[in-house]
């Protein structure tokens, strides 16, 4: 698979979603879809946190998936420039949500505004259960103090300890659950995300026993960290439109990868000899502080991507031609003048033609 045509399918996709959502939207927008290459999926989204907790106690123990119990849910972080961690969680899922709508999957969320309560972590891990959705992605954004830490920084994925004593969530998270973290970890280096280095997190991937959601989901999930709010880069990104939406892009890279190129989807006859499994073993760690175990994830054998015709030089660049007036007129900054009524159409157009393309179904 071409990751920079399925990059560029997808950014436009983003881009024509991305109009839809002001800076802090609290209700749900309308999606067209304009392709099918993700119908009868489903995806589960998860805006970490909530945008009030009136009425609810925070400290309220529940289940941990591990035998113990832990506080309900927390308030999130505030980045540097004081924006909630919530409505940054909830700007980029509701990029992302467009963005696979538009693909034709099926979409559920956690929490359905960025206002109310969004429910403890045990109910968002049952809710995500019930759905049978084929991936549950949970978003977050990270801090390591009250002001700035300039010395951490990067993006990481949270991985369970294994095993998980729950079968079914130990199933989920060992198999696909793994390997679509692992994608998502290899989309956000792809696309320019440094790993973060600090809380043991080895190579994008952290190990941890303490986070209730992944022990408690019994699909497959990928836990997102998109950076630190307590470092000035990260917190800049993850505050802007600009910051969002590359955020978006490659979250819906990883998602997309994992549903049609994981271990789930492709049938058997398709697949190539496997190269061995590569199992990385991050360190375990509650903070950065904090003593640190070693556990060593199951390793899944990864399957080849399917079939797919990657487009010609002079057909990626007649579609890349298309993409560069809309890039050229304001920048990501300009979003809700980029695009409009007048250019949707086209948008539209290329995100279906690129991801025809992408997915072998033609292109021309």
């Amino acid at each position: 698979m071409n990751r920079f045509a399925i990059k560029a399918g997808l950014g436009a996709c983003v881009l024509g979603a991305s109009v839809l959502i002001p800076a802090q939207v609290s209700a749900e927008p309308a999606a067209t879809a304009i392709g099918t290459e993700l119908s009868g999926m489903t995806v589960f989204l998860d805006p970490g946190h909530q945008g009030s907790s009136e009425g609810h106690d925070l400290a309220q123990q529940v289940n941990d998936g591990r035998g113990n119990t832990k506080d309900c849910q927390t308030s999130g972080m505030t980045s540097l420039g004081g924006v909630p961690e919530h409505t940054i969680n909830w700007n980029v899922s509701q990029l992302v949500k467009s963005s696979l709508e538009s693909l034709g999957a099926k979409v559920v969320l956690s929490r359905q505004d960025d206002t109310g309560w969004g429910g403890c972590v045990d109910e968002r891990a049952r809710a995500a259960s019930e759905s049978n959705a084929d991936l549950a992605v949970s978003i977050h954004a990270d801090s390591t103090a009250q002001g700035e830490d300039a010395s951490k920084h990067g993006f990481h994925m949270i991985i369970p300890s294994l095993p998980i004593p729950d079968e079914k969530a130990d199933a989920a998270q060992s198999g696909g659950g793994l390997e679509a973290s692992t994608m998502m970890r290899d989309a956000y280096k792809s696309d320019g995300f440094v790993p973060a280095n600090y809380a043991g997190v080895n190579d994008g991937l952290q190990t941890r026993a303490d986070v209730a959601g992944p022990a408690l989901t019994q699909i497959p999930l990928v836990f997102v960290e998109m950076g630190n709010g307590s470092n000035k880069e990260d917190s800049a990104q993850l505050e802007s439109t600009d910051g969002q939406l590359k955020h978006a892009i490659t979250i819906t890279t990883g998602v997309v990868t994992y549903l049609l190129t994981g271990s789930e989807a492709a049938p058997a006859e398709e697949l190539a000899a496997a190269p061995a499994a590569t199992t990385t073993t991050p360190e375990a760690s509650e903070d950065s502080a904090s003593s640190t175990t070693t556990t060593t994830p199951k390793a899944t054998t990864p399957k080849a991507a399917p079939k797919s015709t990657a487009p010609d030089s002079a057909q990626f660049s007649e579609l890349m031609e298309m993409l560069a007036p809309l890039l050229e007129v304001e920048g990501l900054d300009g979003l809700e003048d980029l695009v409009n009524d007048k250019n949707l159409g086209l948008v539209s157009d290329l995100a279906s033609t690129l991801m025809a393309v992408i997915t072998g179904a033609g292109g021309n």
